[in-house]
């Protein structure tokens, strides 16, 4: 059966290769993201069996409009990846800046939520469906600098559990995917453009692959209707978690 695949944030790095690993097993893909000329060139290369649409997740009246108006042969969605969001900045919480936080919050959780609740009624009507959140080894693991991105990895973690709750009976499946350290666009974003903090990170480890965890996307959603995979944690072999930190103070 020949899927339609939504995809948000499809312009790079996960999003990217989530929709191409569906589209390469015969799925249609609806690629949506902010910039214009990645989506185009995109479309361009996946043909007819795609279709791009500009969309910052932020804006409710978009998402709103963008399902209402897909054409006919994208109008009924089997599958969403909610792949759209961004962490931005590592400073402790009483440096870091409102107004990432906030575009954190809109964008991960207020984003995540919109194409839900827009999608979702089509899925229970037709009575099959699937929803995929991408979520993040930070909604379980603490870090230093974590602070609000963390938060809303960990809103998209208990959003998933409850929407299972919801669904139950009703053949709609929810995956809740939690990547570890994996190299992408995701900390040249979190780190404004700078590319020697960006590349940090990956130095001297072999991290995950948007391939990578695309394999694991489709797996869970390719794998007969009976199935749900609740969670999927998924971490390079170099990475682990590690001890709880403790701050000592010098004793007389």
């Amino acid at each position: 059966m020949t899927r339609v695949v939504l995809v948000t944030g499809a312009t790079a790095g996960f999003g990217e290769a989530i929709a191409r690993r569906f589209h390469a097993e015969g799925d249609r893909v609806i690629l949506t993201g902010r910039r214009q000329e990645r989506l185009d060139r995109l479309q361009g290369e996946l043909g007819e069996r795609s279709c791009a649409v500009r969309l910052d997740v932020r804006d409710q009246a978009a998402v709103a409009a963008m399902v209402q108006d897909l054409p006919e042969r994208f109008a009924e969605i089997d599958v969403l990846v909610n792949n759209a969001g961004l962490a931005l900045g590592l400073e402790p919480a009483w440096k870091a800046e409102l107004q990432d936080w906030l575009t954190m919050v809109q964008t991960n959780c207020v984003g995540a939520m919109t194409l839900i609740r827009q999608v979702l009624p089509g899925m229970v009507a037709r009575g099959r469906g699937h929803i995929v959140n991408m979520s993040s080894i930070a909604a379980t693991h603490a870090y230093p600098g974590g602070n609000v991105y963390g938060a809303t990895k960990a809103f998209l973690t208990q959003l998933s559990a409850n929407l299972r709750a919801d669904l139950v009976g009703r053949a709609v499946r929810v995956t809740d995917i939690e990547p570890g350290l994996a190299e992408s666009e995701f900390s040249l974003v979190r780190y404004k453009g700078d590319p020697e903090r960006a590349a940090d990170p990956y130095r001297g480890v072999q991290p995950l692959t948007p391939a990578d965890i695309a394999e694991a996307v489709w797996w869970a959603v390719s794998l007969p209707d009976h199935v749900n995979i609740n969670r999927i944690e998924v971490m390079p072999t170099m990475q682990a978690p590690g001890p709880l930190r403790v701050a000592r103070s010098e004793r007389p």
